[in-house]
């Protein structure tokens, strides 16, 4: 049954991405097509620096120059490229508003079936979507990773905090609530999460029939990690300002650079669990993978909520249901780190 869950979500994750591909492509705005052609100028001009410091670390380590010489050319050429992309995108977008300020409808001339002459008129504006109230974005987050029984702190966590990690991977929609204000958003999507656990005190998960515990090694351990793959469905209210770009022809609005906070949760599907152990057996390596029923529950749903500036925000989420079925002690996965809205 999970391999069938998991045949589905993959291709139905595959689907969603095509078709928003798709759909983006054949409603591309101006404002769009500025934006991409600043982000050729920024890689371009990127590129053009990573090639000059190149020179100058190779022209330092052959002591042609000096370390403080290195550093004043390092800081000409950036200054230099950062002028460069000012002054590009400038020219680029003043260029692009003048086209578009003097677009006319092009006339062509031809002949009729009674050999008059006819212009035939046709304009080359493609319909624009005035308004585009949904927008959709890759989301990555990764960071710690642990699992608590009630009224427990980290610091008596059975899970080591550094080595247990979390990774999330996902693809949202951004839809804004209301219809002449950007401040409140709904954000919803479908994503993958792999969570991590590391045991303490050279322990691994055994199980005996309906209960799972944590049982000592009886060799030493170089590594014991448990992984739980959930796919689930986010949904977040997001707010914060964003800012309004209007003309005659369009309406948009971007939160790019501004602050926000998501608060919202989770529900879906553990689709798997996995646990690894490495360790010497006689001097020799040895690598154990072991899957099988942990009796994990199936069902998982969490609170989860998001926090920053731009692009990338601190990230928290809390599974409120057990990670193991009853009669088991009752254990919730607990997740901080970063996340990044790739749009």
């Amino acid at each position: 049954m999970k391999t069938i869950i998991i045949y589905f979500a993959l291709a139905l994750f595959t689907f969603a991405t095509q078709f928003v591909y798709c759909q983006e492509d054949d409603q591309k705005t101006t404002e769009e097509i500025i934006e991409s052609k600043r982000q050729e100028i920024i890689q371009d001009e990127k590129g053009k620096l990573k090639k000059k410091v190149e020179e100058i670390n190779s022209r330092l380590e052959k002591g042609v120059i000096t370390s403080e010489e290195a550093e004043d050319e390092k800081k000409e050429a950036a200054e230099l490229h950062a002028k460069n992309i000012e002054n590009r995108i400038a020219i680029m977008e003043n260029k692009m508003e003048l086209e578009e300020r003097n677009k006319e409808t092009k006339a062509y001339v031809a002949l009729g079936d009674d050999g008059k002459v006819i212009t035939i008129k046709i304009n080359e504006d493609r319909e624009k979507q005035y308004d585009k109230r949904t927008t959709s974005d890759l989301v990555i987050a990764a960071g710690f990773n642990n699992a608590l029984q009630d009224g427990q702190s980290l610091n008596d966590s059975d899970f080591k905090i550094g080595g247990s990690r979390f990774f999330e991977i996902g693809w949202a929609w951004k839809t804004r609530v209301f219809d002449k204000s950007n401040w409140l958003r709904l954000k919803y999507g479908v994503s993958f999460q792999f969570n991590g656990l590391k045991p303490t005190d050279n322990r691994y998960f055994l199980t005996d029939g309906d209960e799972t515990f944590l049982e000592e090694y009886d060799l030493d351990l170089d590594k014991s990690k448990f992984r739980m793959d959930n796919l689930v469905v986010p949904v977040h209210f997001e707010f914060g300002p964003s800012t309004k770009n209007e003309s005659k022809n369009y309406v948009r609005y971007s939160t790019r650079g501004k602050f926000k906070i998501g608060l919202g949760g989770y529900a879906g599907f553990n689709i798997g669990e996995r646990q690894k152990l490495k360790y010497k057996l006689e001097g020799d390596k040895q690598k154990d993978k072991l899957k099988g029923d942990y009796n994990t529950n199936d069902f998982v749903y969490g609170l989860s909520g998001y926090m920053g500036w731009g692009w990338a925000t601190l990230y928290a989420k809390y599974d409120l249901n057990p990670i193991f079925q009853e009669p088991n002690v009752e254990l919730n996965n607990i997740s901080v780190g970063l996340r990044f809205d790739v749009d």
